[in-house]
């Protein structure tokens, strides 16, 4: 699993499959999209908003993510 989170456009992304390519992306709501294999399978999941839709605790915080 590798988190990325884009200062500039303030999106988070959950890659949770470095193997599998996505192959449709769904809107779950106006600041959530998951992207799905051709499986069917999850790969991943945007965050749009992130600073306002995502609440880390202090450990959370604690979690690598790579600035872009």
């Amino acid at each position: 699993m590798k988190i990325t989170y884009d200062k500039k456009a303030d999106a988070m992304y959950i890659k949770l499959n470095e193997t599998k390519p996505y192959y449709v992306t769904k809107k779950v709501t106006e600041d959530v999209l998951v992207d799905y294999s051709k499986e069917g399978k999850v790969v991943g999941v945007e965050v749009l908003d992130a600073s306002k839709n995502v609440a880390f605790s202090e450990k959370e915080d604690k979690v690598p993510v790579e600035n872009l």
